[in-house]
């Protein structure tokens, strides 16, 4: 699954990293038995999750099913039980496959690019094929802010919802997998002009650094430009090993996972490396007995309270995304099994 966050960018780059972070002398270490135990544990309960909302709801859920495909198809790819998909793909496809008229008027569904980005992201790790829903979602994501150089976020619901550089990124990846040969040439163009904005526009916080870094190596940036971003996100790692969602805010599995993940596949970021086990170690540590684990939430509700099956109770939708980024981190750094890799090659950074 891994090569999904990675792109199709064959050449790794290796980051040069300057970091203002006070370290201890050694790295902490992780016993591969014991991130194996932390990823088992924490599958179950997002398996739960995610069944739970296709149960219950009508609508996609980027926090109940896309970054928890995202955990289940990483762990397959390291030697974890397989986890069947196909009600949770044929829900995202239904959810879509309904609004196919307006997006092909340039009208989308609530949570706008976000939503249908993460839709197309789950069902693209789910290996879905291509068809006239996913055709019709790419003509709405070329016609959305079709006369500024990024996607915008269309609400504010921190983290995952909150990102200009999360909704371009989601954009750029989606017409980069499913966009059509006759749609081609006006992707190239936004695709050029959105790389522009991402090599200008200066990130404010952990969501930002994370989808700006994959987002520039998912438009095909260089090397020198890569460098400056992962080295960005890097500096604001905390001497607990783990990242904030914001500076003022303290370090939370979410933002841990989140950034390693985007630091191993935008950044070529080895497991192995000192800084990569530091955020494994606090995720470790940080994980509850019954596998998740937990962040308060900071978003508003807006839609009707439901029980998942997630713990954590108004605060299980941003705990099952945490969860996610958690796990699939964890399960980055779980050794192979002698399985077809799908994660891009990594290399240890040069400090």
């Amino acid at each position: 699954m891994l090569r999904a966050i990675a792109g199709n960018i064959a050449t790794a780059v290796i980051l040069l990293l300057q970091t203002n972070a006070v370290w201890s002398a050694e790295p902490a270490t992780n016993s591969p038995a014991a991130l194996k135990t932390a990823v088992a544990k924490a599958l179950v309960l997002l398996r739960k999750g995610a069944e739970g909302h296709v149960a219950q709801r009508t609508c996609f859920a980027c926090h109940n099913q896309a970054i928890p495909i995202l955990a289940f198809t990483t762990a397959q790819g390291r030697g974890f039980p397989k986890v069947d998909l196909k009600n949770q793909l044929e829900f995202i496809a239904a959810f879509l496959d309904r609004n196919q008229e307006n997006y092909r008027k340039g009208k989308g569904q609530g949570g706008d690019v976000s939503t249908a980005g993460y839709a197309l992201l789950a069902l693209e790790l789910g290996g879905w094929k291509s068809d006239a829903t996913t055709e019709a979602v790419v003509e709405y994501l070329l016609l959305r802010d079709k006369n500024l150089d990024h996607w915008r976020t269309s609400s504010y619901r921190p983290p995952s919802e909150a990102s200009d550089f999360t909704t371009s990124y989601l954009a750029i990846r989606a017409l980069a997998r499913w966009g059509t040969h006759t749609q081609q040439d006006r992707i190239a163009k936004r695709i050029a002009m959105v790389r522009e904005w991402l090599r200008k526009t200066e990130a404010k916080d952990t969501e930002d650094r994370a989808f700006r870094l994959w987002a520039l190596k998912a438009a095909g940036a260089q090397s020198n430009e890569l460098m400056p971003a992962g080295q960005a996100l890097l500096r604001t790692q905390r001497t607990d090993g783990g990242w904030g969602q914001t500076d003022a805010m303290d370090s939370d599995a979410y933002a841990t996972g989140c950034s390693l993940v985007a630091l191993n596949q935008a950044g070529s970021m080895s497991t192995s490396d000192p800084a990569y086990q530091r955020g494994v170690a606090f995720i470790l540590r940080t994980q509850q007995p019954d596998g998740s684990w937990m962040v308060h939430s900071r978003s508003k509700p807006f839609q009707t309270y439901y029980e998942s099956g997630f713990p954590h109770g108004k605060d299980q939708f941003i705990s099952i995304a945490a969860s996610a980024w958690a796990t699939t981190a964890l399960a980055i750094a779980c050794p192979h099994t002698g399985k077809a890799e799908s994660f891009s090659t990594t290399h240890s950074w040069t400090r």
